[in-house]
């Protein structure tokens, strides 16, 4: 019989990565379905309909299974991820696999049991939910486990986790919507706005990357930008600088730290003073917005750090949790005390 390989999954709004025991990071995919509009037929899953978005036929959508870190679809959020793990682990249901997934700390109990429902119809023996913060912070490499306060910041594209830990244990945390997607509906706002321009997600997140700011720049670098005129109806290209994108994205980042502030403001005074002295660890893909750790210590005079790879965080946390089960299953849950044996 084949090996059992066990696999750490990041059930993200964005992207699905997985880590596998032993090997790694073996995929990682948008969180994308296209789909026939009157059949529910799947078209394609993952890259494949990720480059779909903004250019299907009326009779076909491309759709993400997941919003705000949770399941808005659980029959497409199936679908894909039976396509995914079986990539991974293969088809071979005789070996089914054990899995640690990761989940935003504001999902309920019910959302909790339908996503290990999900993850048993894609294969999976048992499933174990590890709070994304916690992986975060396990995928950085900080050392939760001892009486410090440790502070990190998991930004999605759907949600933020904000969490304080020490112990072993989160002591505060906060689950805000504010994300990669709510920066890209920000700038979608802002060019309909002054430039009477609709541009779709895609773009939007492609200005995000390119030029997007959350303090000001030292010169204006431009970005020519293709979208359909609100009042001629035609398609119309716009030059855009940075400085209009930073003003965009102002509100934003100022809601993000005001929900940094609230948590700290919530924390112990002594684990409160070990955060001011180590500094804050943000993680995820929107944590790559340029200036955003800048932002947050002018505002809150707290040292700021992105991880390495803050996209990959996530899953390489779930991954430590596999790779020392025993030791990690303090900080793993599923209603049941001890994995299967």
């Amino acid at each position: 019989m084949a090996q059992i390989s066990d696999i750490g999954v990041d059930l993200g709004t964005s992207n699905v990565l997985i880590y596998m025991k032993g090997k790694g990071i073996m995929l990682r995919e948008p969180a994308v379905v296209a789909i026939e509009r009157e059949s529910k037929k799947i078209l394609a899953v993952g890259s494949d309909a990720y480059r779909m978005i903004g250019r299907t036929p009326g009779n076909v959508l491309a759709v993400r299974p997941l919003r705000n870190g949770t399941v808005s679809d659980f029959e497409l959020t199936s679908t894909m991820l039976r396509y995914f793990v079986g990539n991974v682990v293969g088809r071979r249901m005789f070996s089914r696999p054990r899995a640690v997934v990761s989940v935003p700390s504001g999902v309920n109990e019910v959302e909790k049991r339908s996503i290990i429902s999900i993850m048993f119809d894609a294969g999976m023996r048992r499933t174990q939910l590890l709070d994304r913060p916690v992986a975060a912070a396990l995928g950085v490499g900080l050392q939760i486990n001892e009486g410090y306060g440790s502070m990190i910041i998991d930004m999605g594209a759907g949600v933020t986790d904000i969490a304080v830990m020490s112990m072993g244990e989160v002591v505060v945390s906060s689950c805000v919507p504010i994300g990669g997607d709510y920066f890209d509906d920000a700038i979608i706002r802002y060019l309909r706005r002054k430039h009477n321009l609709l541009i779709g997600e895609r773009t939007a997140e492609e200005i995000k990357i390119n030029i997007g700011c959350a303090v000001p720049q030292i010169g204006d670098i431009t970005m020519d930008v293709t979208g359909r005129n609100l009042i001629s109806g035609l398609p119309k290209t716009q030059s855009v600088t940075t400085s209009e994108i930073h003003e965009a994205l102002k509100e934003p980042v100022g809601e993000l730290i005001e929900a940094i502030q609230a948590v700290i403001e919530r924390t112990p005074p002594q684990l409160a003073s070990d955060i001011f002295d180590d500094g804050i660890v943000f993680t995820g893909g929107a944590a790559a917005l340029k200036g955003l750790t800048e932002a947050v210590y002018g505002a809150l005079h707290i040292p700021c750090g992105v991880a390495d790879d803050p996209q990959t965080s996530v899953v390489m946390g779930c991954g430590r949790a596999l790779e020392d089960l025993q030791g990690m299953k303090h900080l793993l849950g599923d209603g049941r005390k001890n994995w299967n044996r």
